[in-house]
């Protein structure tokens, strides 16, 4: 018997520490926030955030970023330059510190009054740890009348600090790498990241140029990004014709502080909004960073904009009696904001500098905010009422909404005893939910035939009472005032998946589907075989598709298969469900005489083929609908019972005559 494998004693020599580039090229999700393609790009934007320092300093206004076919990717700036020569103070090269050394940098006393004002870049980390998780790295710098140049492979230094006299007036950095696969899972950034993160640039620093080269061949795709108004261009350019109020623009700057034993600091203030009943946009940049979460910006709008318009309902009586206040999201529905702050000290939630968390920029900005507002309903009477009444448009088909959800909840999801609460609906013994089966049928002749027919220990009857609704075709409210589609799914009992996008709320949950609720195991759809037996099969499984998707991805959904034909012998009926099968079956029976007619329609069928043909599990023929490509389905479902008109006519030219010889015509 072979001896159990010893484990490793975990001693004290089993600590490490990351020194160098592996502080980086092993853990670059501590950095980057990823090690997949967001990380990378996220590394991008750490080295043009040094240029954008610069270039808001006044120091050049143009930054160009070429990314080249082989995936390395150049920021060239007319900055300052970046320091490289001997550093007194630390004993070192500055391109040491800077290019290799994690949390060195020229930020950190920006508070005192240090080499930039406001400053994306605080944590002295992007241009080293983007060094470190580089293939190769080459800088090319001009400052201090000498042209330097680095070079870097894998994070590790070749050929140390090269450089030359230069004459010209010029000064700037140019900075050329390529993302090492061996540290990002993927590298491969395609154009819309860049020209999107250009534009955002070029939205939050007015008059500073940014230009994208993309190299295409020997050649290379160029496009220019520019505001020269900032975020009041960007405004005007997202309401266009649609807005009810003209474009506001607001500055200021305040002092902050965090908490009561931090020091202050200085905040700036950039706000550019106007209402409209057609765009509804919320963005956050702060020291360049488009905050994508938001944070404290979010927060301050959310209070000041409440807050203000709350008060201004309140002074001009346009409330209610007893109504309710009005939230942010009935603001947000017709405002577009865009704020751009920036401070001397910032808390980023993490380094990907997605949300800010300063509570003294979050006080600051909601004080300015409330006031600016106020100032502004005072001087604009006439643009604060339309804000005022939109707002309360807003909120008051909120609130109708809400109710008509709450209702619509109600009836789905009450408790009831459905055998005596839903007309001639026929249930079955069974409790086990793992046998129970559901048969949906065609009219109440054919229930009769289905009922007789049926194993009433687990099969259960549903007749459909005249023709269905199109739930492609029409909004949610009309779909649940259907007796015949709120019957369905009283009786199905795991309530209903609505989208939300469909609707005026923002809310995405109104129903807790719940596929556990299901009361059965199978859901059978059973109509006739012809074409409109097809129409109400269709328009069933349309109303699955839009309100229970997920009963067909848990392949809940059959279609019972009906015969197309009975051939009847001296001895046996054969049934045959296509053409093929006809003839094979013909061909079978050979000599002997036969009649064969077209099956007759449920309802006209007696009990015993009924069971033979439909209800008996070891008889009859089941198509389970299946979920294998469920966005292929809705766009066949869309062309054919959606809104897509031309659609629908370019299916019927291109497979119609498919068809003709299915259709019940003379």
């Amino acid at each position: 018997m072979a001896k159990a494998k010893k484990k490793p004693v975990y001693s004290n020599d089993d600590i490490k520490v990351l020194k160098g580039p592996d502080q980086v090229r092993k853990r670059p999700a501590v950095i980057f926030g990823s090690d997949g393609i967001e990380g990378c790009q996220h590394s991008v934007f750490e080295i043009l955030s040094n240029s954008i320092d610069e270039a808001r300093e006044g120091y050049g206004k143009e930054i160009v970023l070429t990314a080249y076919n082989d995936g390395s990717i150049e920021i060239e700036d007319h900055g300052r330059g970046i320091p490289v020569e001997y550093n007194q103070n630390e004993e070192k090269y500055n391109w040491e510190l800077l290019f290799c050394t994690l949390y060195a940098g020229g930020k950190y006393d920006n508070d005192s009054g240090g080499n930039y004002e406001f400053s994306l870049g605080l944590n002295g980390l992007g241009l080293c740890a983007t060094q470190f998780a580089s293939e190769y790295m080459d800088a090319d710098i001009k400052r201090d009348h000498k042209k330097y140049s680095l070079h870097f492979e894998k994070g590790e230094n070749v050929g140390g600090l090269q450089s030359t006299d230069y004459s010209g007036r010029d000064t700037g950095s140019k900075i050329r790498w390529k993302p090492d696969l061996e540290v990002f899972t993927d590298i491969k950034m395609d154009k819309a990241f860049f020209t999107e993160m250009l534009r955002r640039q070029a939205i939050v620093n007015p008059g500073v140029k940014f230009i994208f080269r993309q190299q295409a061949g020997r050649s290379f795709d160029v496009e220019e990004f520019f505001y020269e108004n900032g975020i009041a261009d960007h405004v005007s350019e997202l309401i266009g014709e649609d807005g009810f109020t003209t474009v506001q623009s607001w500055s200021g700057e305040r002092m902050c502080r965090d908490r009561d034993d931090k020091d202050e600091y200085k905040c700036k203030i950039n706000v550019a909004l106007a209402f409209s009943n057609k765009a509804s946009v919320t963005e956050y940049y702060h020291n360049s960073s488009w905050l994508e979460h938001g944070g404290s910006p979010d927060k301050a709008v959310r209070n000041a904009f409440v807050y203000q318009i709350d008060s201004y309902l309140k002074s001009k009586s346009m409330y209610n009696k007893n109504e309710s206040k009005i939230k942010y999201d009935d603001v947000a529905d017709c405002l577009v904001i865009v704020i751009s702050s920036f401070s001397s000290v910032t808390s980023y939630a993490n380094q990907t500098k997605l949300a800010i968390t300063n509570k003294g920029i979050q006080d600051a900005m909601t004080d300015f905010l409330r006031k600016q507002l106020e100032v502004y309903f005072i001087e604009n009477p006439l643009e604060a009422d339309k804000i005022a009444n939109q707002v309360l448009v807003n909120k008051r088909s909120r609130e109708s909404a809400e109710k008509t959800r709450i209702n619509i909840k109600k009836n789905l999801t009450a408790k009831i005893d459905i055998t005596a609460k839903i007309a001639k609906f026929t249930d079955c013994r069974s409790k086990n939910v793992d046998e129970r089966e559901l048969f949906i049928v065609e009219g109440d002749s054919a229930k009769g035939a289905c009922v007789q027919a049926r194993n009433p220990d687990f099969q259960a009857i549903m007749p459909i009472r005249g023709k269905i609704l199109n739930c492609l075709k029409v909004d949610y409210d009309r779909i649940f005032k259907s007796e015949i589609i709120t019957d369905l799914i009283k009786i199905l009992g795991c309530g209903v998946q609505v989208d939300m996008g469909k609707t005026k709320s923002k809310k995405k949950d109104i129903n807790a589907f719940n596929i556990d609720n299901l009361r059965w195991n199978k859901v059978i759809i059973c109509t006739d075989a012809d074409v409109d037996g097809f129409h109400i099969r269709t328009m069933l499984l349309t109303m699955i598709y839009r309100l229970t998707p997920d009963l067909i991805k848990e392949g809940k959904v059959y279609i019972a298969e009906s015969p197309l034909y009975e051939i009847t012998t001296k001895d046996k009926v054969y049934f045959a469900y296509t053409e093929a099968e006809k003839e094979k079956y013909i061909s079978e029976i050979g000599s002997a005489k036969f009649t064969i007619q077209r099956s007759k329609g449920l309802g006209e069928n007696e009990p015993d083929m009924m069971s033979l043909t439909t209800m008996n599990p070891d008889t009859r023929r089941l198509i389970k609908v299946m979920p294998d490509d469920v966005e292929r389905t809705a766009q066949i479902f869309d062309v054919l019972l959606g809104d897509n008109l031309q659609g629908r006519k370019d299916f019927i030219v291109e497979f119609g005559a498919n068809y003709t010889d299915n259709l019940d015509v003379s």
